[in-house]
């Protein structure tokens, strides 16, 4: 089941707070980006983010779950209401990840 518009854009609202995110669409589903390096993703109206470390310790009880067949587990983030707890996530997220891939 593809992802609604619409929560793809209720996510971009409560990520607003922290500059430089975006988005590219991809196969029904959104990557979230932030500072050109991704993060997660909406699968089927679910945000998920990469397991960091950080991303780990700040969601202890997040369920860790496929965003679809054949991919690495992700962390399901279930309060996406807390718009404080999202720019602390990404901005500890972000030293954690790897550099975008260089365009040929």
């Amino acid at each position: 089941m593809p992802s609604g518009k619409e929560y793809l854009n209720y996510i971009l609202e409560q990520l607003s707070e922290s500059k430089d995110v975006s988005y590219r669409a991809m196969m029904g589903e959104y990557i979230i980006y932030y500072k050109d390096k991704v993060i997660g993703g909406i699968y089927d109206n679910r945000f998920l983010v990469k397991p960091t470390k950080s991303a780990v310790s700040m969601m202890p009880k997040a369920t860790m779950e496929l965003p679809y067949d054949g991919a690495k587990e992700m962390l399901l983030v279930e309060d996406v209401d807390n718009r404080e707890l999202l720019t602390k996530l990404l901005e500890a997220m972000y030293e954690e990840l790897p550099a975008p891939k260089k365009k040929k």
